[in-house]
């Protein structure tokens, strides 16, 4: 990373490691050299540790692991293959992206399921006392965001999970932001289905992904991306599916990237969730402070719980600010309301700057990040 580069955009995209880069570059130049599926059959074993480095850092089996190009592939592959009627109903959250509420939509439209939305309590979390009060025979799955895009807020998924267990329901946990930053314990969740990217807090390369699937969920499923990888044509008739969770697998994707997101993944796990987590949450905690202090900025964070997302508005507007920013060396991002429409609505909040830290930034460049800003508004 560039010293003179402060990275605060690591809830878009973090910087990926020299060991993360140079897994991919080698084993491109490899494909280059030799052949893509010669390639792939040298490097077998490398890329079927995927698959365990994945399962370690979120408590599962590693034959409840998918490989995907994104955390949008992987969530849609588990949304759709839920075998949804006319009139089933899907609990969802506030603070929910809008990938996944547009294919609520979607499917409202299509077999005509019908979207409730729990309330939030005053922090922003999903009201968990409302939520057992929504609870019926026509709800078929709860389907919440962990993490937002655009605040701080940890939703508290693990209590969602005991409520979805306890009246068996399919519970679907978009974990796109969490995964990288906060401790995620599928068994501890309870969640039958978890979704995320390589490009976020697990600092893997770009078009990454993976699903988590419950083994035990996965018969009552019907997945719509089979191929010959996913399943075995054996009759003119008929075809068998796999038993496990590359069933939401094809059989092309960058195996460069998935090498880098394997590497990712050890390096995560060897630093530890715990030890992430504390990291994180320690400078986003110091940035809010520091932020709140400069006159004119207003943090927009909400939850009781706040992650490494840190969020704010200035008397500046957010794309001039943020191309003032990036000018002084600064990577932001902005959030927009059509991200997370009812959210953003409810708040009367139109864009946003997010500034999301890491576990390799510093405070330092917190001081410095808060020196260029007082200079940019005043």
């Amino acid at each position: 990373m560039s010293s003179e580069l402060i990275h605060f955009n690591n809830a878009g995209a973090s910087l990926v490691t020299p060991e993360v880069l140079e897994a991919q570059i080698s084993y491109l130049q490899a494909e280059a050299n030799l052949g893509g599926y010669e390639v792939a059959e040298k490097y077998a074993d490398e890329l079927e540790a995927f698959y365990t480095h994945a399962a370690n850092f979120i408590n599962a089996g590693s034959d409840e692991i998918a490989f995907t190009e994104s955390a949008t592939v992987a969530w849609q592959r588990a949304f759709f293959s839920i075998p949804f009627d006319e009139g089933d109903i899907i609990l969802t959250s506030k603070i929910e992206y809008a990938s996944n509420y547009i294919a609520y939509l979607n499917l409202q439209k299509e077999k005509g399921v019908v979207i409730k939305v729990i309330p939030s309590i005053e922090t922003g979390e999903v009201d968990l006392k409302a939520l057992k009060s929504m609870i019926s025979e026509k709800v078929k799955l709860i389907s919440i965001t962990h993490i937002p895009t655009n605040g701080g807020i940890v939703n508290p998924a693990a209590e969602v999970g005991a409520i979805a267990k306890e009246n068996k329901i399919l519970y679907l946990l978009d974990a796109c932001q969490s995964v990288g930053q906060y401790p995620i314990d599928v068994k501890k969740l309870q969640c039958d289905f978890l979704t995320t990217t390589g490009r976020k807090y697990l600092r893997a390369p770009r078009g990454t992904g993976f699903l988590y699937v419950n083994k035990n969920i996965i018969p009552q499923l019907n997945p719509q991306n089979l191929d010959l990888h996913s399943a075995n044509w054996e009759t003119k008739t008929s075809y068998t599916s796999r038993p496990d969770a590359r069933i939401f697998e094809t059989f092309e994707c960058s195996l460069a990237a998935k090498r880098g997101m394997s590497v990712a993944l050890q390096q995560a796990n060897a630093i530890g969730k715990a030890q992430i987590w504390n990291r994180v949450t320690t400078l986003a905690d110091y940035l809010r402070d520091q932020l709140s202090q400069i006159n004119g900025i207003s943090v927009q964070d909400l939850g009781k719980v706040k992650s490494g997302i840190v969020t704010f508005t200035a008397p500046v507007p957010t794309p001039e600010l943020k191309k003032k920013l990036h000018q002084k060396g600064v990577n932001v991002s902005m959030t927009f309301k059509s991200g997370t429409l009812l959210d953003m609505e409810e708040r009367d909040l139109d864009q946003m700057i997010r500034s999301s830290v890491h576990y390799y930034n510093t405070k330092q460049e917190v001081d410095t990040f808060i020196s260029i800003l007082k200079e940019l508004i005043h």
